[in-house]
Order: C-alpha cells, then structure tokens, then sequence
C-alpha cells in the first residue's frame, strides 16, 4: 500500500493590514525623539535676535573676561596664553609670569627659554614665548611700550589675531570693534542658528551683521558663560538651558519643540 503523505500545513499569512499598523506605532512612539529642524533665514529675524539677547542678559548680568589682569599688557598676554588652553591654567601662570616680568620692557629684555619656563603649562610655549617676546619688542619699538588701541595697529603684533585685538579693545579699553569669536561663541552660534558658517571670520562677520553693535562687547561674554556652563560640546544640558525654546539645534539632548 502506497504510504500515507503527511499534510503540509499551511504557510502563515501574513496580514497585510497588521503592517502599516506597526509603522504608524513606530511613528507615534514617544520613546523615539524626533529630530528638531535646522536653522532657517527666520531664525535671523530682529525679534528673535533680541529675545535671545534680552535671555542672556537676565540670566548671565555680570558676565566678564575670565582671563585675570591688572593692564592693557597683560591681558594681551593672557589672551595669548588662552590659545589651546583654560582660562583657569592661565590664570594660574600669570600672576608668577608678571612678578617675573612685570612690564613690556622686562619681556623684551628676557631670554625666550625664561618665558618658557614660566608658561610651560599652558601648551605650545614655544611658540607662545615667541609671540610675546616679539609683541613687546614691538611695544617697545613702536608703540612707546603702549598697547596700541585700533585694530589695525594690534595685528601688526606677533602673535595677534582678530580674536586676541577684539578681546584688548572690548575689555581694555570697551571698543566694540568686532566680536570675540572663540570656540564656545563658535558652537553656540551655529546652534542657536545665527550662523552656519565655521570658520572664526567668517562667523564674526555673520554675528556683526544680525548683533546690535552696543552688545557686540557683552554678546560674547555671556555666550562663553552659556557655553562652559549649559552648551558643552559633547552633550548640551538643554533641559536647564534659558535659550531651549528658541534653539532649533539637531543635537539637542531635550526639547520642548
């Protein structure tokens, strides 16, 4: 007698209907963040721009240069010194930094190996020592021993760049020239979508064109404050930030929006 086959059963059907279901579950899952937008032209908007200004001001009023001084000079040098490197280091090699050489004169007088030795914490003290060895030679040489008080003058200084004159000229001596754009400023312009450019110049350039000039001083303080503080890099504390509503931001870690 022929053997008996044994039934195939039957291949599970697959709903069709169940699997939009699952999809439109997935989307309306809360446990699935969803991106915030990037930054538009509207984020430029005058109104926009002074409620973020208005913001900072309440919540940073006494925002100032960390960097610790007593002259024009010396936060030149502190401002050199900053470069790759804390405020807070700087401010622990300075004060034995100026005892040593307490004026333009006794820097340019010094051996580059013995401003070396004394700033050797802060990083790249070669070239820094070579910086502001050639800074008060030039002090000396053309400008009375004086830090010069344009921007113009303060670049031909070794060791000078836009973002080391802004910081003489806005805080030694309050002229709102341009805007201090560091690492901080940088990262947060481009969150709260002020810019969308990377580059210090460039942002600079973009920062002046959307900042009201009599904030320019104060505009860069208060966003270094925010950004050591709420805005770090690695992972922003955007439920404690004053700024959130107003942040479209793609790597923000909380949002109301």
């Amino acid at each position: 007698m022929p053997s008996k086959k044994s039934p195939i059963p039957p291949k599970k059907c697959r709903s069709k209907a169940a699997t939009p279901a699952k999809k439109t579950a997935a989307k309306q899952s809360p446990t699935k963040p969803k991106p915030a937008r990037r930054s538009t032209t509207s984020d430029l908007a005058p109104a926009r721009i002074a409620e973020i200004l208005s913001i900072l001001v309440a919540t940073y009023p006494n925002a100032e240069c960390a960097l610790h001084h007593r002259s024009p000079w010396e936060l030149l040098v502190a401002t050199i010194l900053s470069a790759q490197c804390t405020d807070v280091r700087v401010n622990m090699v300075t004060p034995a930094l100026f005892r040593r050489f307490p004026t333009p004169a006794d820097f340019a007088a010094a051996p580059l190996e013995a401003i070396e030795e004394e700033i050797r914490s802060t990083g790249f003290y070669h070239n820094k020592a070579k910086s502001i060895s050639g800074a008060a030679k030039r002090l000396i040489s053309e400008f009375h021993g004086k830090v010069p008080r344009t921007m113009d003058e303060l670049l031909t200084l070794p060791g000078v760049a836009r973002k080391t004159a802004n910081v003489v000229l806005g805080v030694a001596y309050k002229e709102a020239v341009g805007v201090v754009v560091d690492t901080h400023v940088l990262r947060l312009s481009n969150r709260l979508g002020l810019t969308r450019n990377t580059t210090p110049e460039k942002v600079e350039q973009d920062l002046m064109s959307v900042i009201p000039q009599d904030h320019w001083i104060a505009f860069s303080h208060e966003l270094i404050h925010h950004g050591r503080q709420i805005c770090i890099a690695r992972k922003p504390r955007c439920a404690e930030c004053t700024l959130e509503r107003l942040c479209n931001s793609p790597d923000k870690t909380w949002s109301t929006h």
